[in-house]
């Protein structure tokens, strides 16, 4: 596969800022990026109860199957990895001395449950979040800064969630890596607009899947949304290769050199008042997308109008399967011959198209 830097540039997109296009001319199926997470942590509570039905090893964040052995944190009891080697790392980058520090201290201080008690369940979450982030500042400076820089702008609101987060956690590290309210802040803010979702295996028959981890990837947050993406990100995150929390992101259809590559921020085929309302309250804009803006104008006529780009696409690249409406991707092509078969980026189903 060509490097991201030979396929990929940015620019300045008119009413957008800055996103990612074409550098040269691709083919639907084209892997054009892969990239591990700068920071990647457990979506679990503190101390609710995961919604979760599987159990994942802390570090790789695979399930643990029930008939193999799991290796606990020799210093905790609240985390467990998969095999002895995910411990192994997981002691010298995500589960560091200071991380199993910090957690025990927030997981078995007597006052923790209250203080959290006071606040949403989300504040939970995010403790998690800055205690990594302060792993990350302890092992490289600038992969914190490389954070730092993402798009994201803090609000009142997040500013008294890091003051809060920063009053328990910031004396539990060394004085010279120890963040400031303000810093905590941009760090908030830069989680809530640019974390990616790792997410439980699919069932058909249910429950809904459930969020196992958050991860940032530096360079995929500069693919701008489209409720009509010409890419898609996959993850496997289950699987036995070691890089299983890289994210790939896969064209859908050819794309020529200079125009936009878009992904979409949530699972496509919604209605455009859910587009609207998730868009705005995540993610603080309006789409205003081709789709958007027919849709707006009452141009689709409920979506009946076949000859309609937007449900040309949807009818092709939405998974029909039970309880998933993935979208779904062409493999990568062979030789340059394109692939007739499609792969859903929610359920792993595959699909030939003649």
């Amino acid at each position: 596969m060509a490097s991201s830097s030979s396929l990929l540039r940015m620019e300045q997109i008119p009413g957008k800022g800055r996103g990612i296009v074409a550098a040269k001319s691709l083919k639907a199926g084209e892997i054009i990026l892969t990239e591990s997470p700068l920071i990647l942590y457990s979506a679990s509570p503190l101390f609710a109860p995961s919604s979760s039905p599987f159990t994942n090893c802390d570090h790789c964040f695979r399930i643990l199957p029930s008939h193999t052995n799991i290796f606990p944190c020799p210093s905790c009891s609240h985390h467990t990895f998969c095999s002895q080697r995910c411990l192994s790392l997981a002691r010298n980058s995500s589960h560091s001395t200071w991380v199993c520090k910090a957690l025990i201290f927030l997981l078995q201080h007597p006052n923790s449950t209250t203080l959290f008690q006071q606040h949403p369940p989300e504040r939970q979450v995010q403790a998690r979040f800055i205690v990594a982030s302060h792993n990350l500042f302890l092992r490289s400076p600038s992969e914190l800064h490389t954070l730092l820089s993402l798009h994201g702008t803090p609000d009142s609101a997040i500013f008294d969630a890091a003051k809060f987060l920063h009053s328990l956690i910031s004396p539990l590290f060394p004085q010279q890596c120890q963040l400031s309210v303000d810093i905590t802040a941009q760090l908030l803010a830069k989680d809530r607009l640019n974390s990616f979702c790792l997410m439980d295996p699919y069932s058909p028959e249910g429950p809904q899947r459930s969020i196992k981890a958050y991860a940032i990837y530096p360079k995929a947050t500069f693919f701008n949304h489209d409720c009509v993406p010409n890419a898609c990100r996959f993850d496997y995150v289950d699987t036995g290769d070691e890089h299983n929390t890289d994210m790939v992101i896969r064209l859908i259809e050819d794309v020529p050199a200079g125009k936009e590559i878009c992904i979409s921020y949530f699972r496509i085929g919604r209605d455009y008042c859910t587009r609207k309302r998730i868009l705005m309250e995540d993610y603080g804009f309006t789409c205003g997308c081709d789709t958007c803006v027919i849709e707006a104008k009452g141009e689709d006529n409920g979506e009946k109008n076949s000859d309609l780009p937007h449900v040309r696409f949807l009818r092709k690249h939405v998974c029909e399967r039970k309880n998933c409406a993935g979208t779904m991707a062409p493999l990568p092509p062979k030789d340059d011959v394109p692939s007739n078969v499609l792969e859903c980026n929610f359920c792993g189903n595959f699909k030939e198209i003649l």
